[in-house]
């Protein structure tokens, strides 16, 4: 795989408090601000950045490389799709908490439960939005905090899309019993299949919770919302009948993110 770590072949003008790691990633992101003001060949590029033209060439070979550049023909090079995926994910980042957040204040009043609101960053759960139950007990989660897809509602919601190879990669990275994985992968089965995921006091002792995911215009899973309380407060009958309350929340949400209602088909 070409890589980002290519160094000019004329001496150039370097400083000591910067890493020659950094001055790479600067210069990758200097080539992304000068495709972006259209196309451009290679002897035009390497001119804009003052770099000499193998180093150019090495650096915008990586980037068509990772897709965040394409080269034409006769036209030179442009920006690639990786960009219009990055902007798309950007745009509904920006704009989750505020379309989500009257929703689940609505959810957290109705219900008297906590709410959050996720994202899936890497390999866990990112917790964007929290509102708190009125209920007399503490759930330990703040904004900005990472969780674990496996043991969550809220992360387990977020993957129901995903292929059964993707489901055992987030088991193993959680847990090290390979006798719970029947058990676990069974759940998730009837979780992809209703649209919804249960907590089951495996995150946190004593606290379950009924997690849905949210989904973009395109129809694929963005987001996840999950309704948490004490065991004592959702027993198994309740979990039961919040399951279309929750779904509905996530529902809402979506619409207000440009979903039409139609579903993509789940990864095998």
């Amino acid at each position: 795989m070409t890589s980002l770590t290519a160094t000019r072949d004329e001496p150039e003008a370097t400083t000591k408090a910067t890493p020659s790691g950094s001055q790479t990633l600067l210069r990758g992101l200097d080539v992304l601000d000068a495709v972006a003001e259209g196309p451009i060949s290679l002897a035009k590029l390497a001119q804009t950045l003052e770099l000499t033209r193998s180093t150019t060439h090495r650096l915008a070979a990586a980037l068509v490389e990772r897709n965040y550049l394409t080269l034409t023909p006769r036209e030179g090079y442009q920006l690639g799709p990786k960009l219009l995926e990055l902007g798309y994910r950007a745009q509904q980042q920006m704009d989750l908490p505020r379309v989500a957040r009257p929703h689940i204040e609505d959810l957290a009043a109705a219900t008297e439960d906590t709410v959050h609101l996720g994202i899936l960053d890497g390999e866990e759960a990112l917790y964007l939005d929290k509102i708190p139950g009125r209920r007399r007990i503490e759930i330990g989660s703040r904004i900005g905090e990472r969780h674990p897809i496996a043991t969550t509602g809220l992360g387990k919601a977020l993957i129901l899309d995903e292929s059964e190879k993707r489901w055992r990669e987030f088991f193993d990275a959680r847990f090290k019993d390979e006798s719970l994985w029947p058990v676990w992968f069974g759940r998730m089965q009837q979780y992809a299949e209703g649209g919804h995921a249960f907590d089951l006091e495996e995150n946190e002792d004593r606290i379950r919770c009924v997690a849905a995911p949210i989904r973009g215009a395109n129809g694929r899973i963005v987001a996840a919302i999950s309704l948490s309380s004490a065991a004592q407060y959702m027993n198994d009958a309740r979990m039961q009948e919040l399951i279309e309350t929750v779904k509905e929340t996530a529902r809402q949400i979506s619409r207000g993110l440009g979903w039409s209602g139609n579903l993509p088909l789940r990864r095998r």
